[in-house]
């Protein structure tokens, strides 16, 4: 598989509120990634705001996207001295694809401190075997989508048999590294790490809550909302640790949360999304 650049594949172009982008099938899974169109969006935010880094991020994704170009509007609802809330609308072809918030803040700001966030009591990624030596050891192969061929993964609880999985608590634990470059300068692309990060492992927490026999959805991602917390720690992470959770699934909707770390147990973003379950096709 072709390995995507997250720098290159999210890059906007254009100024005075109108950007163009090209979605890259090397982000795909079912279609194009939903934090990869985050990413998108929050890349053209990057290249009109007027202040140095994002805070936090929600979007509603309205649409199932091709692969090819997008149109990007951005807007400023508020521009203040600290902080700036900015609209970007990603629409393709005339049709609407993804609608976004972002909050935009300086890199001078000065204020408490503290870190009340503990992070899972978990072995490092040197400690454990990445997911191409487990699949070679048990004779299988999970990842067949090309978006997972852009990170390197060392899971925590992996499951040789997934097709015939018991049911389990709906948690997924593992580290990953972004391929072929691990950490981003620009804190937009960044940041934009992150949000792939808390979009895509809240639908793997949720499945794993279910018997494969029994499953029988999807659940398309209605919603994304991404607070990042340490930009500046994140940028020197290679190696980030995500644990995402289902806390509830109920009347067709399924919740999801999600956290990520560097390895020195620094929480760097956090978030969740509300999915929509469907029939599996």
């Amino acid at each position: 598989m072709t390995v995507g650049d997250l720098a290159h594949d999210t890059a906007a172009v254009g100024g005075d509120g109108r950007y163009t982008a090209e979605l890259s099938d090397a982000w795909a899974i079912w279609g194009p990634n939903g934090g990869y169109l985050a990413a998108v969006a929050l890349r053209a935010v990057g290249a009109e705001a007027q202040l140095a880094r994002p805070a936090s991020f929600v979007c509603h994704f309205l649409g199932i996207a091709a692969f090819g170009p997008v149109e990007l509007g951005i807007e400023t609802v508020l521009q203040a001295k600290r902080a700036q809330s900015v609209r970007v609308s990603m629409t393709q072809d005339g049709r609407r694809i993804l609608e976004g918030l972002a909050w935009v803040v300086g890199d001078d700001l000065d204020g408490m401190a503290h870190d009340a966030a503990p992070p899972p009591a978990v072995p490092g990624p040197g400690e454990l075997e990445s997911v191409e030596e487990l699949e070679a050891a048990h004779g299988v192969r999970h990842n067949t989508h090309p978006f997972f061929a852009n990170l390197e993964q060392r899971p925590l609880d992996w499951v040789a048999d997934w097709d015939s999985r018991p049911a389990s608590e709906p948690v997924h634990r593992s580290w990953y590294r972004f391929r072929p470059t691990a950490t981003f300068a620009d804190p937009w692309v960044d940041a934009g790490r992150l949000l792939v990060m808390v979009d895509t492992f809240q639908w793997p927490a949720a499945a794993r809550g279910h018997a494969s026999a029994s499953l029988g959805h999807i659940a398309p991602s209605l919603d994304l909302a991404c607070r990042f917390h340490r930009l500046d720690v994140a940028a020197r992470a290679e190696w980030l640790l995500v644990e995402a959770r289902s806390p509830v699934a109920a009347d067709g909707l399924v919740a999801g949360t999600a956290s990520v770390w560097d390895v020195g147990g620094r929480l760097l973003a956090s978030g969740g999304q509300q999915m929509l379950c469907r029939p599996a096709p």
